[in-house]
């Protein structure tokens, strides 16, 4: 292998080597993507009509009733994300001679991994934040009644939460969201390991857990992140658990309008609204000052709340204290 090959290769093995590598996001379970056309718009929420009776019958002649579901409430405008991966031509040069290493797709890959970063921890910042629920719409889980304790009774819990959201919108709540803190208290709890004590899994995983909660679906949220280069790693979803209703096959993907599925008409906990297209990768161009490549990318989105009392809050249900003696 020559110095070119050695110095193109070496810090990608390092880098692999050290695990750098962000976990999958997850805020799309609770903030499904939908296009939208225009840049700013009101977010539809729904009140009761989908749950009032309503005098269907009609004698002979005479007008047809009419309901209309739902309604614009708060407006939401679209903010414009936008950066540029950079490749010296140098660098591109250098990993031509190489096989199989394409420097401006992992520019790329780096600016989307940037990109779907920041768009997490919009998504956790909004469904963590407990001035946003409800008063019986959240909990902050204290002493006995934190997951990580052996007393406690999280299934209870849930199967309580489950019931409030339930009472609100007429739907069960079909997903379970999880910080990788609550994903350990859970995996950790005597009630829920003594559910599979005497069958042949040896841990509890999400899809288990979905079982013994009867959710349709449990997701972890294990991305971490640092707000500056000396700043240490922190959990981007926190020391927190979200209960909500997500229309069932909502699992991220963007749904065009009049395809049958997902679509801003919808019922559901949140939605992120996309401009259709997006995100949008640019034909890359060469910066002459820089003498490097330069790969734009375009992502204007925002993820919101619907306005429904479709979710529940789960705070703290690890103890920080137990981590620290356990």
């Amino acid at each position: 292998m020559n110095p070119q090959e050695t110095r193109v290769i070496d810090p990608i093995l390092t880098n692999v080597a050290r695990g750098y590598k962000q976990a999958s996001f997850v805020g799309k379970y609770l903030f499904p993507a939908v296009p939208v056309r225009v840049s700013g718009g009101q977010v539809i929420e729904f009140g009761k009509e989908s749950f009032l009776r309503y005098n269907t019958r009609r004698a002979r002649g005479a007008a047809t009733r009419r309901v209309r579901f739902g309604y614009e409430g708060a407006p939401f405008a679209l903010e414009g994300h936008r950066l540029e991966g950079q490749v010296a031509m140098e660098d591109q040069r250098d990993a031509s001679i190489v096989p199989g290493i394409d420097l401006g797709r992992g520019a790329v890959h780096q600016v989307m991994r940037v990109q779907g970063q920041e768009l997490e921890i919009q998504q956790a910042t909004i469904a963590t934040n407990a001035a946003l629920y409800a008063d019986d719409h959240k909990v902050a889980l204290a002493d006995e009644a934190q997951w990580s304790h052996d007393s406690s009774k999280p299934a209870r819990q849930i199967e309580d939460a489950k019931e409030v959201v339930r009472g609100q919108i007429g739907i069960e709540p079909n997903t379970l969201l999880l910080s990788a803190k609550a994903f350990k208290a859970l995996k950790q709890n005597e009630s829920l390991v003594e559910k599979i004590k005497y069958t042949s899994r040896d841990s509890i995983t999400t899809e288990i857990l979905a079982q013994l909660l009867d959710v349709e679906r449990v997701v972890v949220g294990s991305g971490i992140f640092a707000a500056a280069e000396a700043a240490p790693f922190a959990d981007i979803w926190g020391n927190n658990a979200v209960l909500a209703y997500v229309p069932a096959g909502a699992d991220g993907q963007t749904y065009a309008p009049g395809t049958g599925g997902l679509n801003r008409e919808e019922p559901s906990y949140g939605y992120t609204y996309v401009m259709e297209g997006h995100p949008a990768v640019e034909a890359p161009y060469l910066d002459r000052n820089t003498v490097s490549w330069i790969y734009p990318c375009t992502y204007e989105r925002a993820p919101v709340l619907s306005g429904m009392l479709a979710g529940f809050l789960f705070q703290d249900p690890w103890a920080p204290a137990e981590e620290e003696e356990g």
